[in-house]
């Protein structure tokens, strides 16, 4: 990674704190008081560090983990934040944008997921390559159905694709949360992790596939795509 690269890595975020651990390895973490609430600067944050991630080379993976046990990545903030409607590069509304670009990038992307993540938290999550979750705090769900509305961020398809349509439907129009066993009963995250155990068993993960050849991660990523 040459010094300008670096440099865009290093500039200062207000939503997100940068650990990039190695050339191939780098920790994002979500550190937004009180909850973690999206709101436009979340997003042009995150649609700036996907720009980042499509441009880097070297990087194989990249863990999404939070600063604040209690939440990962709480839902839109609406109500305070009602200025985040540009589109992004694709034509898509930022959120989604990024979210499509996230699933897409060469790079594995991990969410390593503990306490509350609802609404656009989900969404995001589910965006990632794979999500790995505290056994014992766990909370995640699409509630917005429930409050007479349609998730935005895309969770109707990959959901689907993850659990079956039934699942997915039980997910979306029951609109209730789920706690870490049933997310894993379901398939909705990839395993549970005992809590105290969660950052070094996905720092182990990361860092076994930081390892490999980033043209083999990025092929047999493409391949399980199409």
């Amino acid at each position: 990674m040459n010094g300008r690269a670096r440099d865009s890595w290093a500039r200062p975020w207000t939503h997100l704190r940068i650990d990039r651990r190695s050339p191939r390895y780098c920790r994002v973490t979500f550190d937004h008081p009180p909850n973690n609430a999206v709101t436009a600067t979340t997003a042009a944050e995150l649609a700036e560090l996907v720009d980042l991630i499509e441009q880097d080379t070297d990087l194989n993976v990249v863990v999404f983990d939070s600063a604040n046990p209690d939440f990962y990545l709480a839902h839109y903030d609406t109500e305070h934040d009602r200025e985040w409607t540009a589109a992004g590069p694709a034509g898509m509304h930022t959120w989604l944008d990024l979210l499509v670009r996230l699933s897409r990038a060469a790079t594995v992307s991990v969410a390593s997921i503990r306490g509350r993540t609802r609404g656009a938290g989900s969404e995001f999550v589910l965006a990632c390559d794979m999500r790995f979750a505290s056994r014992e705090n766990t909370v995640i769900g699409q509630f917005e159905v429930g409050s007479g509305a349609v998730p935005g961020g895309g969770p109707m398809t990959r959901l689907s694709r993850l659990v079956g349509r039934g699942r997915a439907l039980e997910i979306l129009l029951v609109a209730d949360d789920f706690d870490g066993p049933r997310a894993q009963q379901y398939g909705y995250v990839n395993r549970l992790i005992a809590d105290d155990q969660l950052d070094d068993e996905v720092d182990a993960i990361a860092s076994r596939v930081a390892r490999f050849e980033h043209d083999a991660i990025a092929r047999a990523k493409s391949c399980v795509d199409r």
